[in-house]
């Protein structure tokens, strides 16, 4: 037993001071950066359900003061809220479906070693990173494709994105080409290999992409700003956008019941926000786990 704990004792690492400064600083400058970003989510869930005389005095900067749930209340009996939500999680859902399936779809053949042309078609599909035809000449597509106004114009325009594209096409290139040589050996088509091997064993990647995507959609609205002028198409960021805009000009505009009622509508921002961040802040645990093992695709050769 003595000499299983002096071996023990042999092999453990021995830290140098300034191994343990730097360690220190470290924890240090993470903690740090975990304040950073949690201090705005918590200062909007404060401000989303103190009392309104807190409010208006603003006491509130970190923890909430009293507690009120009529700014909830008042989003949730919104009618138009329930639409906007409607149309959020369906860009999201159908969006991001059609996301991954382009974006594997385009990164499966240009990991293909036998692929003819790859380099040349990859150096394409990276030049339109740098060089865009602008934003009329966009809109005037959009439009003249018959899209404009309609639930495709915030899906299709970002069908696929350059980068998730180019994780995608890291992460096929690892896996080995004895299996799809294998297989096309057995009679699969480049479909099969694609979607019964490939895909299956890159869910890492595929978690990657959903969470990207899906993440982009849910935030997005500057395509239903130019693209969809329809109030019962447009996203839940455009019904918070108009929300910030009110509370904003009413908070400028004058003093007493009107400055209650501004601030009152800025307590209904900061739930309405709440609401809106929700979704994704649930989601996020699930895919945590796959998140850390795709983000690291290209920074380690085997």
């Amino acid at each position: 037993m003595f000499g299983f704990s002096s071996s023990r004792r042999h092999n453990r690492i021995r830290e140098s001071f300034s191994d343990r400064v730097v360690y220190c600083i470290t924890i240090l400058v993470m903690i740090l950066v975990l304040i950073i970003t949690l201090y705005p989510f918590l200062y909007v869930l404060s401000m989303s359900l103190s009392d309104q005389g807190s409010v208006l005095r603003q006491e509130v900067w970190l923890l909430p003061k009293g507690f009120n749930l009529k700014s909830y209340k008042k989003v949730f009996s919104d009618s138009s809220i329930w639409v906007a939500y409607g149309n959020t999680l369906y860009y999201t859902i159908v969006g991001t479906i059609v996301n991954v399936i382009f974006t594997c779809m385009t990164a499966y053949p240009l990991s293909r070693r036998r692929f003819w042309g790859r380099n040349f078609i990859s150096l394409l599909i990276v030049f339109t990173t740098l060089f865009s035809g602008g934003m009329i000449p966009n809109f005037l597509l959009i439009k003249n494709l018959g899209l404009y106004n309609t639930r495709w114009a915030m899906i299709l325009p970002n069908a696929i994105s350059v980068f998730n594209m180019i994780l995608a096409r890291t992460f096929f290139m690892g896996i080995p080409e004895s299996l799809m040589e294998s297989a096309s050996i057995d009679g699969a088509g480049e479909g099969t290999i694609l979607w019964k091997i490939v895909v299956p064993l890159s869910k890492p990647i595929v978690a990657v992409l959903t969470l990207f995507y899906a993440v982009g959609h849910w935030n997005s609205y500057f395509n239903a700003l130019l693209y969809v002028p329809d109030i019962k198409l447009q996203p839940l960021q455009m019904y918070l956008v108009k929300l910030l805009v009110l509370a904003q000009d009413q908070l400028a505009e004058g003093d007493g019941d009107l400055l209650q009622l501004a601030m009152e509508a800025m307590q209904t921002k900061y739930a309405t926000i709440i609401v809106v961040i929700l979704p994704i802040l649930c989601i996020y645990p699930f895919l945590q786990k796959y998140f850390a093992q795709g983000v690291m695709i290209g920074a380690i050769k085997e």
